[in-house]
Formats: structure tokens, C-alpha cells, sequence
């Protein structure tokens, strides 16, 4: 009987397992017009919606702080988002919200509008094998739209990256893009929407085999030979930056990020997991911010605090408004601006940025002083450059020279000067109700000892006594008696 009950259990579980399987259909090879798809509420990572011919890569909604989505293509195998539909925020992982094609493939919801769309008038969606994602007509043989020309934070193989491109890191931080002869990467950390931001790595091509013509765009194309190339046409590249499986056998696929810290890293699949196999920036401590806002890295030992304390009960180097850029004299932060001075820091990228030159530090701290838009300033006394810096401080380098010193500027926090404000009337209240009550029992100690001196050794018709009860036989004592019985 028992086991004719377990069967019935298993055989029903089976029934509910392949009624959800059967009602989430594949993915398609192909999207057609008329295409449309909503977040199903069940799925908890990723829902496919369109699969290439191999498998390997998907495209569908990818969940994002549980309660919405990025419309994103995955490497299958190892759940590694490749691209994502550049949004200006995103989209709510909720039934309004949903994925259509009209022509263009339009991401939606009734109550927000259009979050994004290819602006195209095409037949078909679908992914190739190497994926890239792709609008054509039927029967057409160009493409009318592709992903590979709208790159986010990756290239995979053969990739052609233009100067009309831009790679963004996750957070937003860090770009890469291409100059007339090089390989540049920013960080934006100031708030300067049309302006790529600080060049921190500026790669310029060694013309391996193949000069670079003025005035002719270049390209950056990951090969599948295990390196990046730079080239003016696919022939003969003008650099080349190998990786450590440079021309070796490997069938595996490969793909380069920009990553949330700022590094380019290149990537090689196994078949089992991605290894790393390069990187742009091999040094920590010449990453803009290893270490954090107001963070000082020492070379071969880590990261500590330009103040040598992190701030309390946070482990950041400085309280986080300091990680927002915007002028240090006006709205909340008005007049709440400390001074951190530091000996024996140098900026990682210095050689990239501007400066002045001045004859001592006090010339160079007078230049940033009343300057609203300066953080601070770098200053080397062997050579006089100042290096002025107009956008939140990140990490410093720590070096042996102490010539090398640093000024820097941190907000104290919007609500610092309220909790001081506070903090001062409590503790002037305390100190007001201790000095009254020390008052009041230094009143009534001094006429306990008053009246202790008068009621010793008086003398009242000759009778020496203690004041008022010397005579317990007086009338008055005898009455207290008989009203305490």
C-alpha cells in the first residue's frame, strides 16, 4: 500500500514537472513579426526567448535585483552575459513589461513607454553562431541592424570595435574607446555627460607589421589566434597584444571585458570554465581606484587609508558622499569640507594628466583652496608639478619619496553639522543639570554643617547641650512624644 502511494506522489510530481515544462516553450531560432513575449513571473535568472544554431549563446530577460530585467544575450554554458540592450533605467520584471517585434525589436511596458528599440523595418530576428544578433529581411543579404555594432562591456571574436564605439564598464565608471593610434581608457568620475572623462591608459600602437595612415579609422578585432589586434584593414595588423595562449591550439572561444575595476581582461573558454589570459593593467596600484575613494595603495602590500583609519563601522576610507561628484561650496555640503594632508603619494596615471608649475606646496594648495571644483592637489617638490584634481579622489600610490605630498578635500557629510548641533545641546545639558544638582547638594550640605555648628556647645540657662534637643523633658519634646503614639 505504501508503495502504491509513493508511486501515485511520484507519478504526479512528474505530471506537475512536465505541465510547467511544456507551458514555457523554447526558445525560437528565429523571431518573426508579430513576435511577443512577457517576464514570466516563475523563472528566477534568465528566460530564454531565442537560441542560435549551435546552442551555445541565448537571448531572453535576465533578472536583476529580483524585480527587473535586462534584456541580455548569454553564453549558455557558463551563464556569462555577452550583451545588453542599452537602457536608460530598467525595465520591471512585471506582465506590463514586454518584449515585441514590428519591424523593430521593441522592449515596452504600458505605463513607462519604450525602453529601448532598433529602429529598424525588418523580418526576422535571429542570433548567429558567434553571437551576434541580427535584423534582416527575408531572403535579404544585409543586415539591417546587428549587436555587434552596439557593444556594452564585451567583444567576443571577431568583433570588429571602431572609434564610433564605446566598451562601458557595468557601473558606468570606466569606457574604452579608440583614438587615431591607440587604445584609451577613461573613468568618469566626474559629472561631465559629453566628455568620455580621465584617460587613465593610453595604448598606442607599436606598428608591429603595418604603419598607421594618418586620417584613415583604425580597428580593434579580438582574433581568434589569442590577441588583439589593431588594424587600418584586416591584413596586416599595426599592433598586436598577445595572450597567453598566443597561437596555440585551442578550440575553445574567446572574449574580452571591461571590468567594474577599470582593467581590460581577456578570457578563454575550456569547455568547462572561462581562464584568464589577459590583461591591459598588470599592476594593482595602476588602476584608478584598486583601493577605493581616498583609498592609498602600497605596491606589493595592499591598500590602505590616505587617513590611516577607515571611516567607523564602514571599512571605506571616507564617509560614501565623497564619491559624488559636483562643486564643494554650494547646496548641502556648503561649509562642511575638512583638509587631509598626506606626504609620500603619487597620482598612478600622472603622466596622463595636466599640470602647472609652481615653486612650493603652499602655491600649489593656494591653487585648490578656494577653487569650488578642485578635490585636491598632488605636488612633487623636486620638480614643481602640480596636479590639480577636479573630480572625487581616488586611490593614491604610495611611494618611499616624501617630496611627494598630497592635498586633499572630504566632505564631512550632509547631516554632521546636525548630529554636532545635537550632540553640543545634549552635552551642554548635561553638564547644566550636574553643576545644578552639584549646586543644590553643596547648598544643603552647607546648612547641615550651619546648623550642626549652632546646635553644639549652646548654652541655655546654664544647661550645655545640642541646640533644640538638649531638653528631652521639655513640654514641646514630651508633645512630639505623644503625637507619635
Amino acid at each position: 500500500m505504501e508503495r502504491l502511494l509513493l508511486l501515485a506522489i511520484f507519478t504526479a510530481l512528474q505530471a506537475v514537472t512536465w505541465t510547467s515544462h511544456a507551458a514555457e516553450p523554447p526558445p525560437a531560432k528565429e523571431l518573426l513579426i508579430g513576435f511577443k513575449a512577457t517576464p514570466n513571473p516563475s523563472v528566477s535568472s534568465f528566460q530564454p526567448l531565442l537560441t542560435d544554431s549551435s546552442g551555445n549563446y541565448s537571448l531572453g530577460f535576465l533578472r536583476v535585483n529580483r524585480d527587473q530585467l535586462s534584456l541580455s544575450i548569454l553564453h549558455n554554458p557558463s551563464f556569462v552575459p555577452l550583451w545588453t540592450a542599452s537602457t536608460t533605467r530598467l525595465a520591471r520584471w512585471a506582465d506590463p513589461t514586454q518584449l515585441l517585434f514590428n519591424g523593430s525589436l521593441v522592449l515596452s511596458d504600458s505605463h513607462t513607454g519604450v525602453y529601448w528599440s532598433t529602429h529598424t523595418f525588418g523580418d526576422r530576428v535571429w542570433l548567429s553562431n558567434t553571437s551576434n544578433m541580427l535584423i534582416s529581411k527575408l531572403g535579404g543579404v544585409t543586415n539591417l541592424w546587428e549587436s555587434f555594432h552596439f557593444p556594452t562591456d564585451t567583444l567576443v571574436e571577431n568583433q570588429n570595435f571602431t572609434s564610433a564605439m564605446a566598451l562601458v564598464s557595468s557601473n558606468g565608471l570606466y569606457s574604452m574607446r579608440l583614438g587615431s593610434d591607440f587604445i584609451g581608457l577613461y573613468a568618469k568620475f566626474a559629472n561631465r555627460v559629453h566628455e568620455p572623462g580621465q584617460v587613465y591608459l593610453k595604448h598606442r600602437a607599436l606598428q608591429a607589421k603595418a604603419d598607421i595612415i594618418e586620417g584613415q579609422p583604425v580597428q580593434l578585432v579580438l582574433m581568434s589566434d589569442g590577441y588583439l589586434g589593431m588594424f587600418q584593414n584586416r591584413s596586416l595588423p599595426a599592433d598586436v597584444q598577445s595572450f597567453n595562449t598566443f597561437q596555440q591550439n585551442a578550440s575553445g572561444i574567446r572574449r574580452v571585458r571591461l571590468e567594474p575595476d577599470g582593467n581590460l581582461k581577456g578570457y578563454y573558454w575550456t569547455g568547462s570554465s572561462w581562464i584568464l589570459d589577459y590583461q591591459i593593467i598588470s599592476d594593482q596600484c595602476e588602476l584608478p581606484s584598486s583601493c577605493g575613494s581616498y583609498g592609498l595603495c602600497n605596491p606589493g602590500k595592499g591598500c590602505s587609508c590616505l587617513e590611516n583609519r577607515p571611516v567607523h563601522g564602514s571599512g571605506e576610507c571616507a564617509p560614501p558622499e565623497n564619491q559624488l561628484a559636483g562643486d564643494l561650496c554650494s547646496g548641502a555640503y556648503e561649509n562642511r569640507v575638512k583638509v587631509l594632508r598626506r606626504t609620500g603619494v603619487e597620482l598612478p596615471f600622472k603622466e596622463l594628466m595636466g599640470y602647472t608649475k609652481v615653486g612650493s606646496i603652499e602655491q600649489c594648495e593656494g591653487a585648490c583652496e578656494g577653487n569650488c571644483t578642485c578635490w585636491g592637489v598632488v605636488y612633487s617638490n623636486s620638480s614643481g608639478y602640480c596636479y590639480m584634481l577636479d573630480y572625487p579622489i581616488q586611490t593614491l600610490r604610495a611611494v618611499g619619496d616624501e617630496t611627494k605630498m598630497g592635498y586633499f578635500k572630504v566632505r564631512e557629510g550632509v547631516g554632521k553639522k546636525k548630529v554636532d548641533t545635537w550632540l553640543g545641546l545634549g552635552l551642554g545639558l548635561l553638564f547644566g543639570a550636574i553643576l545644578v544638582f552639584g549646586g543644590i547638594m553643596g547648598l544643603g550640605w552647607y546648612k547641615l554643617k550651619n546648623r550642626g555648628v549652632k546646635g553644639y556647645y549652646v548654652e541655655e540657662e546654664g544647661v550645655v547641650g545640642v541646640g533644640p534637643y538638649k531638653d528631652l523633658g521639655t513640654a514641646s519634646f514630651r508633645s512630639i512624644e505623644l503625637c507619635e503614639k
